[in-house]
Parts: C-alpha cells; sequence; structure tokens
C-alpha cells in the first residue's frame, strides 16, 4: 500500500466495502496488520515534551553566570542544594527532587528535520530502511490489540513525520490539535474529530451498517489474499472501538475541573500536557507533546522567557498531577528538542544550531531525580564529562520502562534492528 494512503474514519466505514478510501491526518487509522505481543500486559508509559526548534538549555537547565556566553537571564536554587535552572522555571525549580538534568547530551546533526529523525529513532538514517520512532517502538512492544485507544498519539505533533517505519501505519502516531503550536497560539481544539455518528444515524442504524459492512468483506474477502481488504477491516474495527464513548471521552478536556485546567495554563501547550496525563491515565503506552518556536536565531532571550513560562506551567503541573494520582512511578517524563543553540550569541541577539553539548531533562518512572549528569565547559562549548549520545538516550529511555534496548525487530529490508542502537549505553547514574 503507498504511503500516502491515509483513509479517514468516517470514509473507512462509508467506502470500504466498495475498496475506496479518503484520505485522513492520522498515519494510525491507515493501519496495516502488524505483529504484536501475544500477551498484552500492563506497562509503563512515556510522555514526551518535544521542545521543536531547539531549545536554548544555555538559557534554561545549563546557565553560564558572568560569562560572555550567558546572556541577562540569572539561576535561581531549587529544592536540591546545588542544583541551579533558569529564574524563568520558577515551578520546576520547586520540583527539582524528580528531575535528573542530562547537561551533557552530545549529539552530531545540525539540521533540523535530520535531527530530529535522529532524535525520535536513535538511528542515523541509512539507506532504505524505515526506521520507526521511539513512540511507535513503545507502541509495538506494549500493544494490545483489543484497546480503545491507539498506542501512541502526538499532540500538537506534525502528520507524515517520523512514524512507525517499518513497524507499519497501525503504529504510527494519531495526529491531534493539528500542527505544533507554541506558547502565544489560541488553545487548541485538542478533540479528535469525526467520532460522533453522523447526523440522524442512530446507535441501532450504525450498528445495522456495520453488520452489512461486516456481512459485505465476509463475502468479498476469503480467498482473496488481498493485503488491501485486511487492511481495510483492521482499520475499520479500530476506528470504530476509537469512536465508542469511553474512548472518545479521553479527549474530552471538559471534564476536568476548571483549577485544574488552569494549574496546567489554558494555551495548546499546557491542555495538552493534561491531556497526555488522560491517555497515559487510560493505558496509552507513548504521548508526545509538542512546544513550538525555539527555533531562536533572532531575539532569543524574549522568546525564551516566553516559551520558559508555557514550559514550567505546563511541565510542573503535568508532574504535580501524574504525583498525586500515583502516576508518576508508571509513567515517564522525557523533555528534549533535536539539539541546542549555540553559546555564543550572535549579532542579532539570538542562538544558532548547536548539537555539540545541550540537555535534556527526564523524570518518574523510577528514575533517580535531584540530580545533574554531566558537565558542560565554562563557556558551555564542550561537554567536559559523561558525554551522552541520541542512542544513549533512547536506550535509557527503553531500559527506564522495563524493556530491553537490544530486543529485535524485523525491519522493512530484512534485515533484525535493536530498539536502540547495538552501541548504546543506557545512563546509569539514572538507573
Amino acid at each position: 500500500m503507498p504511503r500516502s494512503f491515509r483513509p479517514s474514519r468516517r470514509d473507512w466505514l462509508r467506502l470500504s466495502a466498495v475498496g475506496a478510501a479518503g484520505v485522513s491526518q492520522s498515519g494510525w487509522l491507515g493501519a496495516l496488520a502488524a505483529d504484536a505481543p501475544a500477551d498484552p500486559r500492563r506497562h509503563k508509559s512515556v510522555i514526551l515534551l518535544w521542545m521543536n526548534g531547539g531549545p536554548a538549555t544555555i538559557d534554561l537547565w545549563d546557565l553560564k553566570p558572568g560569562h560572555e556566553n550567558g546572556g541577562p537571564f540569572r539561576e535561581t536554587g531549587t529544592a536540591v542544594p546545588g542544583l541551579r535552572v533558569s529564574e524563568h522555571l520558577p515551578n520546576l525549580a520547586t520540583r527539582a527532587r524528580e528531575l535528573a538534568v542530562v547537561r551533557s547530551m552530545a549529539t552530531r546533526e545540525g539540521d533540523h528535520q535530520r535531527a530530529r529523525v535522529v532524535g525520535l529513532t536513535g538511528y542515523t538514517p541509512q539507506g532504505a530502511i524505515q526506521f520507526p520512532s521511539i513512540g511507535s517502538a513503545v507502541a509495538h512492544e506494549f500493544d494490545d490489540p483489543t484497546a480503545d485507544l491507539p498506542g501512541f498519539v502526538s499532540i500538537g505533533g506534525r502528520a507524515g513525520d517520523v512514524g512507525g517505519g517499518f513497524l507499519g501505519p497501525r503504529f504510527a502516531p494519531l495526529v491531534v490539535g493539528g500542527n505544533r503550536f507554541g506558547p502565544g497560539a489560541p488553545a487548541a481544539d485538542l478533540r479528535v474529530p469525526d467520532l460522533d455518528l453522523p447526523p440522524g444515524v442512530t446507535a441501532d442504524a450504525h450498528a445495522r451498517r456495520m453488520n452489512l459492512l461486516g456481512e459485505v468483506e465476509r463475502e468479498f474477502t476469503p480467498g482473496r489474499g488481498n493485503p488491501v481488504a485486511e487492511t481495510i477491516r483492521a482499520a475499520t474495527d479500530r476506528a470504530v472501538r476509537l469512536m465508542r464513548p469511553e474512548a472518545a471521552a479521553a479527549f474530552r478536556l471538559d471534564d476536568e475541573p476548571a483549577r485544574l485546567r488552569d494549574s496546567y495554563g489554558r494555551g495548546p501547550f499546557g491542555q495538552g500536557c493534561l491531556l497526555a496525563r488522560r491517555l497515559v491515565e487510560r493505558g496509552v503506552a507513548f504521548v508526545e507533546v509538542s512546544l513550538d518556536g525555539w527555533d531562536t536565531h533572532q531575539n532569543n532571550f524574549d522568546r525564551v522567557r516566553e516559551l520558559s513560562g508555557a514550559l514550567d506551567t505546563g511541565f510542573a503541573a503535568l508532574l504535580a498531577d501524574l504525583k498525586d494520582r500515583g502516576l508518576l512511578d508508571s509513567t515517564l517524563v522525557v523533555c528534549q528538542g533535536e539539539f541546542g543553540r549555540t553559546p555564543r550569541i550572535n549579532g542579532q541577539s539570538g542562538r544558532d544550531h548547536w548539537p555539540a553539548s545541550w540537555a535534556a531533562v527526564l523524570a518518574g518512572a523510577g528514575i533517580k531525580g535531584g540530580q545533574a549528569v554531566g558537565r558542560t565547559s565554562a563557556d558551555g562549548t564542550a561537554v567536559e564529562t559523561a558525554p551522552t549520545r541520541t542512542p544513549d538516550l533512547i536506550a535509557t529511555v527503553v531500559r527506564a520502562i522495563g524493556l530491553d534496548p537490544m530486543k529485535q525487530n524485523m525491519s522493512n529490508v530484512g534485515r533484525p534492528i535493536r530498539l536502540a542502537d547495538p552501541a548504546a549505553k543506557p545512563i546509569q547514574e539514572l538507573l
């Protein structure tokens, strides 16, 4: 099936009996049948807070006060003596005992798209191999074929971006909230479209239609060995289950108390973090929440100050809410972008792309918080201790949620590929 073939839920229901299809924003709904673990089990989940554009982590997690590269921001103390972060992250500073700041990220890719692919897969692109994102890989490992909700949801992400790869469209993300969004964007509609029955169609009428569709498919598919027909049947089943009231309710943020919604921030990122909590609470294995706007070649400090407000509010509220509900021990939260930004400040008060030294933050799922791992030089340009590559971070995520980084899946070229690069070394200080 061509990669561009992505029918919507209603298109599946309306057209699958005659083999036609429309277009969908979500690769997950264009699902190909894929092998899944036969024994679904309780599992940990991952929430990835993706700082799209490459955040200036030197202005967030690893400040250089007193150096000309440091800029105007000041450090602030945290709940952990000796661990200091930006003054513009006051809420996260109070939750520092839960945070592990990896200040030693040292990667190679300085191009946005290429670095995003490497950051989300742990692999450098290699020929025809279609590497899956870590979200797709986790969803595949924890797959429950009977679940109403997909295993991977991207909130404010980009449809058609890094997805299921050789694991198939079934494990690509369900994209919610349109494309990526920043702190100044109006509150996004985070509901999934087309979950309600069409006007005038009752539940009984819908059931009769589905029974008719099933009868047509039973007459049409036997003995044909047609993967398209099997795909339509599988996707239809998934779409119908997503339309069930219990599944659709997961996206209904109005069910949450107004005070709690306010605590996350009413912007799309904060509300996306709240939706992420609702999804992992219901068993979704991997949720990505994007915060766009970090490509700060110009006016870095004003923009980072604004972005820090959205990040600080949403991230801290997410940690507090997960902990209050007893979910933090079973949910790994990761905050990162595709790379960092230059310690040197350019002539437009901006910072440019810089993969050589930057920071990522992890919390929950048994991660040892209250610490900073690694150290950069006084000017911020180089990692001095414990350099951490992207595959190392991926392996750490995989290990933290109870999976084996060396587990293999067969790729689209017939070559087994491990969940993490064989050379990857999980960050032992965190585990």
